[in-house]
């Protein structure tokens, strides 16, 4: 029997994160300001969504759209704040301009947030070669919590990355160095992706507009989620 899929919902606000919960999400990621592609969220909306949800909470440490860190002190800052606020899990991830991992970057933040488990996110999606960049995060200090790759295969999407997304997972269970971390697909991913993804064995994923029917001016809906929730309890179809 395959162990229940994980799905990770994005959550503005408290009212996104009750209805996440509702519909069936395991866990939030928190993110303002989808404009920019998502934001590290403020300190005040950390507290109201924690107090409001009993599952856990990924947060955002990004200051500004695209992959670059930017002012790393000042981030470093908001993440402490967020810390001292019981923040526990966190989504991170920056690039150099020349597509390599931005390791000062995240190994300062990641020694902040001190141990705490959190996500690489699409920015292995931009990277020059994304096993490099594993590899590189593997053996970098201060990235023992990189427990997850939120990613679709391809800057493009799920439909593009599938077949990455496919051979990344076999080098996962192959236990290859770099892989261990777990992946979590997410960016243009659809129901019509899940039967091939979770027969490969995915079984991590992430949606934001999916959740949104009416788009991102208007919350989760809890039926969309519960929808997502159905599809990836299904039985699950190996592959022969």
């Amino acid at each position: 029997m395959s162990k229940r899929a994980l799905l990770e919902v994005i959550a503005l606000g408290p009212e996104d994160a009750v209805a996440a919960e509702a519909g069936g999400a395991d866990r939030l990621e928190l993110v303002t300001d989808m404009a920019a592609d998502g934001l590290t969220p403020s300190r005040a909306t950390f507290a109201a969504i924690r107090a409001a949800v009993d599952i856990p909470l990924r947060v955002m440490l990004r200051a500004a759209d695209g992959f670059a860190a930017g002012d790393v002190a000042a981030l470093c800052e908001r993440a402490a704040a967020l810390r001292a606020e019981g923040a526990e899990e966190f989504v991170l991830g920056f690039l150099t301009p020349d597509g390599r991992p931005d390791l000062a970057a995240v190994g300062a933040l990641a020694e902040v947030i001190d141990g705490c488990r959190w996500t690489f996110h699409r920015a292995i999606d931009r990277a020059a070669d994304r096993d490099a960049l594993r590899k590189e995060l593997a053996g970098a200090a201060g990235t023992a919590g990189l427990d997850t790759y939120l990613t679709a295969g391809a800057a493009g999407g799920v439909d593009e990355g599938l077949s990455t997304l496919l051979a990344e997972q076999a080098r996962t269970a192959a236990g290859e160095p770099g892989y261990a971390p777990r992946i979590l697909v997410g960016g243009g991913l659809g129901l019509g992706h899940v039967p091939a993804l979770r027969a490969a064995g995915l079984d991590a994923f992430h949606i934001g507009g999916a959740a949104r029917p009416a788009g991102w001016s208007a919350p989760v809906e809890a039926a969309a989620v519960r929808e997502w929730r159905k599809a990836l309890d299904l039985p699950v179809v190996q592959r022969v």
